[in-house]
């Protein structure tokens, strides 16, 4: 793993046909940080992670992964050099069970002597999916789906995890089942950039903070600083 950034991203720019939604985004995720990418609906936090992926036409100055530039590989070989990517609509198998879907992203780990992630390892962090590991994914709520994902996603022995609105429409009880998960994450050493609208969640977890607004990073700070300044939040958050 490289010493300096995990993930560094300079003018990134992506656009959909013709309408471009992302101008000049650059941020830094470093080794073992959670960092949050706020913004109010359709300020292009999705958007943004699509982009690093390689899931939308994009283009940008420096995108780096672990010290490789990514900005012309396909997304299997970004996903391979162990970027791990949780989308907001979940994408689970919903005939399988929840054991079976760990099962189908299990691959090595992309830095040799790191301990891979089983199922075992995981339900530790996720006790609820511990408890319906025999159950179909069709049969979960939203936010057991969330969590299974989450899960899938470490199977693949990520060195960085991009989490799409963890959050969003999920219960309360899960979203701290949630929280905790992301701080076991950092605690193992993996370096989580999540897209979030949920200042109470994003406060509980990262390190950081990007505000992104039409497009373009507006801000970017300490998490705690955003969280005492009500000025900021009104500005940047507020509906």
């Amino acid at each position: 793993m490289t010493q300096g950034p995990i993930l560094e991203v300079r003018n990134l720019c992506a656009a959909y046909g013709q309408a471009q939604i992302l101008f000049d985004v650059s941020l830094v995720l470093n080794a073992g940080e959670v960092v949050a990418l706020m913004g109010r609906n359709g300020a292009g936090k999705s958007t943004t992670f699509k982009a690093m992926m390689g899931l939308v036409s994009a283009r940008a100055d420096v995108l780096t992964f672990d010290g490789t530039d990514i900005r012309r590989a396909p997304t299997y070989r970004i996903a391979r050099a162990g970027l791990g990517y949780v989308p907001e609509d979940r994408r689970i198998f919903t005939d399988l069970s929840v054991e079976e879907n760990l099962r189908v992203g299990a691959k090595e780990a992309a830095v040799s002597g790191r301990s891979a992630w089983t199922p075992e390892r995981l339900f530790e962090i996720f006790p609820n999916l511990a408890e319906m590991r025999h159950r179909r994914a069709s049969q979960m709520s939203g936010g057991e789906q969330q969590m299974l994902t989450i899960a899938r996603t470490l199977m693949g022995n990520p060195l960085a995890v991009l989490l799409d609105e963890p959050s969003e429409g999920i219960a309360p009880v899960i979203v701290e089942l949630m929280a905790e998960s992301v701080r076991r994450m950092k605690a193992e050493g993996i370096s989580v950039l999540l897209s979030e609208q949920n200042l109470y969640f994003a406060s509980a977890v990262a390190d950081r903070t990007y505000i992104i607004e039409k497009g373009a990073i507006r801000y970017e700070g300490r998490m705690a600083d955003i969280v005492a300044d009500a000025h900021l939040r009104e500005q940047y958050l507020s509906v």
